[in-house]
C-alpha cells in the first residue's frame, strides 16, 4: 500500500502544477490578446483596401478626375510650358497591402518585413493608376514619382514598375529618399525645369511642406482652409491603414505600447450620448 504521507506529496505536487499550468496559461492568454491588438487595429482597414469594391472605385474616382484635370489644363490657352504630374508611390500608385496582411497574421510592423517586399517587386498597381499614367505620358506630360521609399530599393522598384506596366521615362523621375522624409526639396527640384499642374498622393505631406509633422488638430485646419485645392491641385488617394494621419493622433511618438495605443484611441472616439439598456 501505498503511504499517506507519500499520496499526500504527490496530491500536493499536482495541485502545483495546475496552478503553475493555469497561470501559465493565462499569461499565454493575455500575450495572444496583447499580440492580436497590434493587428486588430490595421486588420479592418486592410480588409477594405484588399476587398472593399469601394476602395477599388474611390481608386478609379480619382484617377478619373485626375485625368479630366488634366485635359482640362492642357487644353488652357496659352498651354502650360513642360507640365509634370508628381506622384507618391506607395499607396498611390503601388499596393502594399500585402506587407500590412502579412504583419497582421505574423504579428510584426514596419520596419520589419518591408525590404522583404519591396525586393519582390510584386506590388500590384491600383485601379485606375496605370492608365492615367499612360494617357499623361503620350500627351508629352512628365511624370515624377517622388517616393520615401529607399535609394536601395530603387532597381526593384524599377522591375516592379515592368512587371505592372507603369510608365518611367527617365531614372532621374524615380526620385526616391536618400536623407529627409520630407519631400519638399525633391518637389522643388522639378519645378526647375518643370511646371507641376498638379499632385497625387496618399498623404496630406505629398502635397506641400505645410502639412509636414503637424497635429492632427492642425492637419484638419489646414485641410478645411486648402479645400478649394483638393480634385485641382491635389488629388488623394485613400489610405486607412497607416501614414500621418494615424502617427499624428498620437503626436508622432513611436515608443507607445499597445494597451497605452488602444487608451489614446479609445478616448479619441466621438460618440453620444446613449446609455447601454440594463440586461434583466
Amino acid at each position: 500500500m501505498i503511504k499517506k504521507s507519500v499520496m499526500k506529496r504527490f496530491y500536493s505536487f499536482i495541485n502545483l502544477l495546475l496552478i503553475f499550468g493555469i497561470a501559465t496559461g493565462c499569461v499565454v492568454k493575455n500575450q495572444r490578446h496583447l499580440e492580436s491588438n497590434v493587428g486588430e487595429k490595421l486588420m479592418v482597414a486592410t480588409l477594405f483596401h484588399q476587398h472593399a469594391a469601394e476602395m477599388k472605385a474611390l481608386s478609379y474616382q480619382a484617377y478619373n478626375i485626375a485625368t479630366e484635370r488634366l485635359d482640362e489644363i492642357l487644353s488652357m490657352q496659352p498651354a502650360p510650358a513642360n507640365p509634370a504630374v508628381v506622384l507618391d508611390l506607395d499607396e498611390t500608385v503601388l499596393d502594399n497591402s500585402p506587407h500590412q496582411a502579412q504583419g497582421i497574421l505574423y504579428n510584426f510592423a514596419y520596419p520589419e518585413g518591408w525590404a522583404e517586399w519591396c525586393k519582390l517587386g510584386e506590388a500590384p498597381a491600383l485601379p485606375g493608376a496605370v492608365d492615367f499614367l499612360q494617357y499623361a505620358v503620350d500627351r508629352g506630360v512628365a511624370v515624377f514619382y517622388i517616393s520615401n521609399r529607399k535609394e536601395e530599393f530603387r532597381e526593384a522598384t524599377k522591375t516592379n514598375f515592368v512587371r505592372e506596366n507603369i510608365p518611367l521615362q527617365s531614372d532621374a523621375q524615380l526620385m526616391l529618399r536618400t536623407a529627409e522624409s520630407g519631400k519638399e526639396k525633391r518637389r522643388l527640384a522639378v519645378l526647375e525645369n518643370y511646371q507641376i499642374v498638379f499632385l497625387i498622393g496618399d498623404n496630406l505631406s505629398d502635397f506641400h511642406q505645410v502639412f509636414d509633422h503637424q497635429t492632427s488638430e492642425r492637419r484638419a485646419f489646414l485641410a478645411d482652409s486648402l479645400k478649394a485645392d483638393f480634385g485641382r491641385r491635389f488629388i488623394i488617394i485613400p489610405n486607412a491603414m497607416y501614414g500621418d494621419w494615424l502617427t499624428s493622433l498620437q503626436d508622432y511618438n513611436y515608443l507607445l505600447s499597445t494597451e497605452e495605443l488602444d487608451i489614446l484611441y479609445r478616448s479619441l472616439l466621438k460618440g453620444f450620448n446613449y446609455e447601454k439598456p440594463k440586461k434583466y
